[in-house]
């Protein structure tokens, strides 16, 4: 939306609130509820202020010791939060509310680099700098289920009802059922500026996908962490519930969000060879960049313990390092021709944070190019069953050490923003070891 639409919209009443805020690590949106009136006569101008605490706290929001951005003995001081006018819009689920994302600076000005929402857009100054650009465009899946946020959090969510019986993959009658709620995300989301392919049954019960249109990776990314948190207020309006974790359950498939990506120079798809109607030497690099350099940026691709409890022989998520053309057994999938040439990356689960996410896999591509690498032959066959193939990582422990080491990651996003990441997931793994689970209670409790 336009600043002169926005203005219209506050002057004549339809407007009086915006949301002001920045994703964090997790790619949740943080900020604050403004009146319409104040944003436009002061702070689009000035700016706003938040905590620095809130890129280094936990999922509870409990304050991460060991960072060196900012801590106790720093006293805990604000970094500025700059509007980007370029991301105004409607969000037409809450009443009378536009929203507004931020960039994070110090109080000297400069850039917060450890900001996910930096970090992708320093991948994109550098493509920039080549006459590049990129398109991408993500595939979301989460389960829906019956009973809203606070009624599942009562019964700590052991009582969940998926809303359909069965699994319902490309199903049309039983996702009819939710219908509404869906025909309200499909609708309301382009008018908040994120445009809808369509939506579809998944192979899980009550589990669904979304598909984005393709664009630049700044505007889906931003498209992408507001459509997570408009879902969520949307289904809690119909007394439902979803969940965009990676794995819900043992027995059901996990939720995914394949990443579809391509380069471009003026107006041309660089991955597209026309004369031999295959991929280029573009492609091919850009690709064995991918294979090789993915293992060391997994940890954007799977953040947290959650992750890697999706990678399951036999349950439509990767577990090896290989690439085919539309085989659904592999890390990356390539499909479709000429303009819509592509590269499909199938490790990335439903929370994953899509700055991190596409940021990785642009300094993993681009470093295959550099080095003129070169993605081998197509796989053919289940990779599943593949011991040849080399495996992804199976814990966040293994995927922070795989990035701590990455020299092409520190060239790629600096020391400072790979230590900051590392330090989150061996927070994250600490965290997790200390807790006795249901799980301990069940297998111990009387029988050890």
């Amino acid at each position: 939306m336009e600043l002169s639409q926005l203005t219209t919209k506050i002057q004549s009443g339809e407007i009086d609130t915006i949301v002001v805020c920045f994703p964090d690590i997790f790619g949740r949106l943080m900020g604050k509820r403004v009146v319409a009136d104040y944003f436009l006569r002061d702070l689009l101008e000035h700016g706003t202020h938040g905590c620095n605490y809130l890129l280094t706290v936990d999922m509870e929001m409990n304050p991460i010791p060991g960072f060196k951005l900012t801590s106790w003995e720093q006293g805990y001081g604000d970094f500025s939060m700059v509007p980007d006018k370029s991301s105004l819009r409607l969000i037409p689920w809450q009443e009378k509310t536009a929203l507004v994302l931020c960039d994070l600076h110090h109080s000297n000005g400069k850039t917060v680099r450890e900001a996910p929402r930096s970090l992708l857009m320093e991948q994109l100054a550098r493509l920039e700098t080549k006459g590049l650009n990129c398109k991408i465009a993500s595939e979301l899946e989460f389960f829906l289920f019956n009973g809203d946020y606070p009624s599942n959090y009562a019964t700590k969510y052991t009582q969940m009802v998926p809303s359909s019986d069965y699994r319902i993959d490309y199903h049309v009658s039983q996702p009819g059922r939710d219908e509404p709620l869906m025909r309200a995300i499909r609708n309301q989301m382009p008018l908040a500026g994120i445009p809808i392919e369509s939506s579809k049954g998944e192979w899980g019960k009550g589990q669904h996908e979304i598909n984005f249109v393709y664009g630049d990776p700044l505007s889906i990314a931003d498209g992408h962490v507001i459509f997570k948190q408009g879902t969520r207020e949307i289904a809690q309006g119909f007394g439902k519930s979803i969940t965009f974790m990676a794995k819900f359950a043992e027995q059901e498939a996990g939720s995914s969000c394949h990443i579809h990506i391509s380069l471009w120079k003026d107006g041309s798809n660089l991955f597209w060879d026309e004369k031999n109607r295959s991929g280029s030497p573009v492609f091919r690099q850009f690709l064995g960049g991918l294979l090789k350099y993915s293992p060391e940026v997994s940890l954007f691709f799977a953040p947290t313990i959650n992750s890697y409890k999706r990678y399951q022989a036999a349950s439509w998520a990767p577990t090896k390092m290989a690439w085919a053309y539309d085989n659904r057994t592999v890390g990356y999938r390539v499909v479709g021709e000429g303009h819509s040439f592509r590269i499909e990356n199938r490790m990335p689960g439903a929370d994953a944070n899509p700055y991190l996410a596409f940021a990785g896999m642009l300094a993993a591509g681009m470093a295959g190019i550099r080095e003129k690498l070169d993605c081998g032959e197509v796989y053919v066959g289940n990779a599943y069953v593949d011991d040849r193939l080399a495996a992804l990582p199976k814990s966040l422990d293994q995927a922070a050490s795989l990035l701590e080491t990455s020299k092409m990651a520190e060239q790629s996003f600096g020391k400072e923003v790979v230590e900051f990441y590392v330090h989150g997931a061996r927070s994250e793994c600490r965290a997790f070891a200390g807790t006795v689970t249901d799980w301990e209670r069940m297998r111990y409790f009387e029988q050890i």
